[in-house]
């Protein structure tokens, strides 16, 4: 862990509920410690953190005491415009390096609100999660009506005889995901346009996550998404793991894929016990403390 040795106040006044700025990928996290502690990170308070550069974030991962026996801690994940997620993975990973720092364990059993997830540290460092099981039934994902096959659902972007986006797979790795499957460089498409458009579109009644995904061999791809809640991110680790899924039953990949992803690559894996695994870094940028009502927040400074 780090050592603070000074506090650099952001504005107003200095709560004690530590929390860690880190990244999985690109994926700007902030891991809050509420652990033994009333109360949850409001809404409110997540907007203001967000809008301070210092600690701009995609979503928050607050640790609660546990709920459930045989379970660890309860996470509860926050967007950063304040919406509550149901799953993050490379959240799940920034916790579990962050509780292995602590002491002696190296693996952990979750709850949240997708269910019960497991985090272990490798013995190369890098972190894997169990994300739990996929879901594709359209109730589940969920979309607002029904289709028999989501493998392909009747959804497209741009002229009807020429669209620019259509056809996607669609998913639930505790959060709705729909993967467009793309033959040129995810790169040349606006997803910044595409993305809001897409993610509120009336078949999503809970909003949803969407990819863009560029097969490249069975065992490799590119993607680039537009997170529920978040905007353009430069990882998500659930939207890796509905894409890998997606292309091993559509057969355009096989069942362990690394995904390339803006921020890095990260290994899914979809076992044949139907569990989907996610495994990659994770990294400390720095500490502090938070006020988990105001957002108001104080950066512990680092000693060399």
């Amino acid at each position: 862990m780090c050592r603070p040795n000074q506090t650099i106040r952001g504005t107003g006044k200095l709560s004690t509920v530590p929390f860690l700025k880190m990244n999985g990928l690109g994926n700007q996290i902030i891991v809050a410690d509420m652990r033994g502690r009333p109360g949850r990170v409001t809404p409110e308070a997540a907007i203001a953190i967000n809008a301070t550069p210092g600690t701009k974030f995609d979503q928050i991962m607050a640790i609660h005491d546990s709920r459930t026996p045989g379970t660890a801690y309860y996470i509860e994940i926050i967007n950063s415009d304040g919406s509550r997620a149901q799953a993050c993975g490379n959240g799940m990973r920034c916790v579990t390096q962050f509780l292995a720092s602590e002491g002696d364990l190296d693996a952990f059993t979750f709850e949240s609100v997708a269910g019960i997830l497991f985090g272990k540290v490798e013995a190369d460092g890098l972190i894997t999660v169990d994300m739990g099981t996929p879901k594709f039934a359209w109730f589940e994902i969920p979309l607002a009506e029904e289709f028999a096959d989501t493998r392909q659902i009747e959804l497209q972007i741009g002229p009807i005889d020429a669209p620019v986006l259509h056809s996607p797979s669609v998913a639930s790795m505790g959060n709705p995901h729909a993967t467009f499957w793309v033959h040129n460089d995810v790169w040349s498409y606006a997803l910044d346009r595409f993305g809001p458009m897409l993610e509120n579109h009336p078949i999503f009644p809970e909003r949803a996550n969407i990819s863009l995904a560029q097969v490249l061999t069975p065992d490799r791809m590119i993607l680039r998404t537009w997170e529920r809640g978040a905007g353009l991110t430069q990882a998500c680790g659930t939207a890796a793991c509905a894409a890998v899924v997606n292309g091993a039953r559509t057969r355009r990949t096989a069942r362990k894929v690394t995904v390339t992803l803006p921020g890095g690559d990260l290994t899914v894996e979809w076992r044949p016990d139907d569990h989907v695994t996610l495994t990659g870094p994770s990294e400390l940028e720095w500490t502090g403390t938070l006020d988990p009502v105001s957002g108001i927040w104080a950066r512990n400074e680092v000693a060399a």
